[in-house]
């Protein structure tokens, strides 16, 4: 940086607390001033702009500003716009009053002197993303289709991303792919809930059990502000907030096996809104999206064929031999448990990887095909494997079932009824390998996530080999999965205030990315 620029910054802030000093009486002198100097949030030198950090080559999206002919043109602020990311944790809020501050300054130094050509400027981390006007303007002119397929051209072309400060690359399967999409979605995306449809079918999230994936995503989409629009005109993506636990509870006849009326209900529901508005038709409901939990929740969309095969669905049950999941357009849940609403994230982590005693845990009711081949095989038949069809209670007295994950190398995921399991998710949270066997699941955020990096999985043909295939795995490939398990735990947390790649975000990225993947793109003529 020119000299004179670093000098008058210097000298700028030797005059800020010159007053500082005056205004509370501080004696004024040379060691009070370096004494004062020495307290503020930075370090002199970030007010001089360090060497640029390219976290993204996609510089408009990570707060870089490319200055080029005069500092003074694309100083002014009509030159960007703000775009506010309201969901950050408080961690990343905090610092947000100085930075702003910081960049009045830099802009006011650089208004009085010319800048040259070509200077980068990279300004730390922050919640408020600076984006050029001229490119907000462009995106804001296109049509909704035409938006959806710049935003896919933009994904498509990603430049190589190694490395960022919030994201740990090796637990995505392309993570400058995931990057950009998930900038994307920030800067664009925009949701139309319907709001036809009664309680307690409709909007009335259940935050507790363990079907809680799809009521607190509900609650926390319909509390969103930066996603939500009231103007479906507007609306890349339309929700319909129905909850299939909810749906069972209110129609389902106990011990009828006939979930009928549930299919019926919801044909009868989306010809409504596909009569009154025309939404629905306009893509053929490909726009539209659900998010169900409940093992039901792929059996109650039979009854409406596009229901069926076009809408988006975010589901639990994850199953690609029953024809009706589809992978790279649907979107497979994470099932979690949640005992205390007010609390989701209370008693998670575990022991360090040295201290976990127990090769491989399992304990739960024997329902399903693979269920009774663990306990067949595993079930009191090694000290290394905790396989239990229930925990006994000689056992749960000195060692709970949270305790016995805690403790262990590997916890056992097999499917039940359905494919899919709440153990794989309470393994991450206590910081367990998850083992997962269910042949024809896809794993939670499957198009993202590359489940290779913090997992197992073992074909239901393999239980009887399910040791020897433990303790064949090196030592160094464990310590490897168990951390990437731990650094991988803030992507399934449900907080009551999102943040930013937790749970709430990752779904709904998951259910943004499926769609763009469904864009035609159009002929090169």
């Amino acid at each position: 940086m020119n000299e004179c620029l670093r000098m008058s910054i210097i000298v700028l802030m030797f005059r800020i607390h010159w007053r500082k000093l005056l205004f509370v009486g501080t004696s004024v002198t040379l060691t009070g001033i370096l004494l004062q100097i020495s307290t503020l949030p930075y370090p002199l030198t970030i007010w001089t702009p360090p060497p640029p950090l390219a976290i993204s080559s996609h510089r408009p999206f990570n707060g870089t500003i490319r200055l080029s002919e005069t500092a003074t043109s694309l100083a002014q602020d009509e030159q960007f716009e703000s775009v506010v990311l309201p969901n950050h944790s408080a961690e990343f809020n905090q610092p947000v009053a100085n930075l702003e501050e910081e960049k009045k300054v830099f802009q006011q130094s650089i208004r009085s002197k010319a800048v040259k050509p070509e200077v980068l400027v990279t300004l730390p981390t922050q919640s408020r993303i600076n984006v050029p006007g001229r490119l907000l303007r462009h995106i804001r002119s296109l049509t909704l289709d035409e938006a959806l397929i710049y935003a896919k051209k933009e994904i498509e072309s990603a430049s190589f991303v190694t490395s960022d400060p919030d994201l740990y690359a090796p637990l995505f399967r392309n993570l400058s792919v995931f990057k950009r999409s998930y900038e994307l979605m920030e800067l664009m995306l925009k949701v139309y809930i319907y709001q036809e449809g009664k309680r307690p079918i409709f909007h009335q999230p259940q935050l507790k059990g363990i079907y809680s994936s799809e009521g607190w995503f509900m609650k926390l989409m319909q509390g969103n502000r930066q996603f939500i629009t009231t103007d479906p005109e507007k609306a890349h993506l339309f929700y319909l907030p129905y909850s299939v636990r909810q749906l069972q509870l209110a129609l389902y006849v106990q011990d009828s096996h006939d979930i009928k009326p549930l299919k019926r209900f919801l044909r009868n529901y989306v010809i409504m809104l596909s009569s009154k508005y025309p939404f629905w038709n306009r893509h053929h409901g490909s726009d539209h999206f659900f998010v169900a939990c409940h093992d039901w929740g792929p059996y109650t969309v039979t009854e409406h064929e596009e229901l069926t095969k076009n809408t988006i669905k975010a589901l639990c049950n994850a199953d690609l031999s029953e024809g009706i999941f589809v992978t790279g357009k649907d979107v497979s849940l994470p099932e979690t448990t949640i005992r205390n609403p007010r609390k989701p994230l209370r008693n998670l982590g575990g022991k360090r990887a040295s201290q976990r005693s127990i090769l491989a845990f399992f304990a739960g009711r024997m329902h399903g095909r693979v269920r009774p081949l663990l306990l067949k095989y595993w079930g009191n038949k090694d000290e290394d494997m905790k396989i239990y069809r229930l925990l006994p209670n000689r056992v749960s007295r000195n060692m709970s079932y949270a305790h016995h994950m805690k403790s262990s190398k590997y916890c056992i995921c097999p499917m039940g009824y359905e494919v899919n399991s709440p153990r794989i998710v309470e393994a991450i949270y206590y910081g367990c390998v998850p083992v997962i066997i269910a042949d024809n699941f896809v794993p939670p955020l499957d198009e993202v996530l590359d489940w290779s990096a913090f997992s197992v999985i073992v074909a239901e043909k393999d239980i009887v080999r399910l040791k020897e295939i433990l303790i064949a795995i090196p030592l160094r490939r464990y310590l490897t999965m168990q951390t990437n398990v731990k650094i991988l735990q803030k992507h399934f947390h449900w907080n009551p205030r999102p943040v930013r790649y937790d749970m709430f975000h990752m779904i709904l990225h998951s259910i943004w990315f499926n769609r763009l993947s469904q864009i035609q793109m159009p002929q090169q003529s």
